[in-house]
């Protein structure tokens, strides 16, 4: 057994963001590309990190167009042939909705992570939250999400349907990364160069100094909370 360790010193994704003085929708989408193509070199390899979120995304290095890195893979699976993935686990609010409904899931967990990310991305803070962990289950277990105003009314349409077919309830017609980076608006010229730095920094700086949003959770504790939190009709609803 060998371990190979890289030194990855540029920092979070987020922390780079905010210090920018110019971000665009181009950028994001080079950001997600890049994610897209690493995650889909995974999930080749038949791993499934189960636990993407920005705070995952390290810059290799200080340089500027350094690349980004995924990072912290204590909460990957291997998946094979006839091993069913149940056990819940990931991050409070990039989490799948079937992971949360304790169903058998697949690599697709982490396409709608992605999803999430890219919505973070363009706008600054989640497509769900809510102080109250039983309402923030229910929003993912619907996949209830919204694109607001005024902070989405400059980013494309183009934008909105890729993210929608990331978050896509339905984990058999959600995209594959494979998929998502054929969209337009990875792979084409849809990406808008308006200047969104201001608005997205300022948001980022709002929503993601709670701990709750850094916590991953396991298996057992995720069970325990949402049999506390009485979600057992929303499972059945939401399934």
């Amino acid at each position: 057994l060998a371990l190979v360790f890289c030194r990855v010193s540029g920092g979070e994704l987020f922390d780079r963001i905010v210090e920018k003085g110019f971000y665009t929708e181009k950028d994001a989408s080079t950001l997600i590309r890049q994610v897209l193509d690493a995650v889909y070199y995974l999930h080749r390899m038949g791993i499934v990190h189960r636990d993407l979120k920005p705070e995952n995304l390290l810059y290799y290095s200080q340089d500027e167009e350094s690349k980004i890195m995924i990072s912290d893979f204590g909460l990957s699976k291997m998946e094979g042939k006839g091993d069913v993935m149940s056990t819940a686990c990931g991050t409070p609010g990039y989490v799948a909705p079937e992971v949360l409904a304790q169903k058998p899931y697949s690599k697709a967990v982490d396409c709608w992570s992605i999803g999430v990310i890219a919505y973070i991305l363009l706008c600054g803070y989640p497509p769900f939250y809510d102080e109250n962990d039983s309402k923030l289950f229910e929003q993912i277990l619907k996949a209830e999400y919204e694109f607001d105003s005024p902070y989405w009314d400059d980013i494309s349409e183009s934008a909105k349907d890729f993210i929608r077919n990331l978050m896509e309830k339905d984990p058999n017609k959600r995209y594959t990364c494979e998929q998502a980076a054929r969209h337009p608006w990875i792979a084409g010229d849809t990406a808008l160069s308006k200047n969104i730095h201001e608005s997205v920094s300022a948001q980022i700086r709002k929503n993601f100094a709670k701990s709750k949003w850094r916590q991953a959770f396991n298996a057992t504790a995720v069970v325990r909370h949402m049999r506390r939190l009485h979600l057992g009709s929303s499972l059945d609803s939401a399934g």
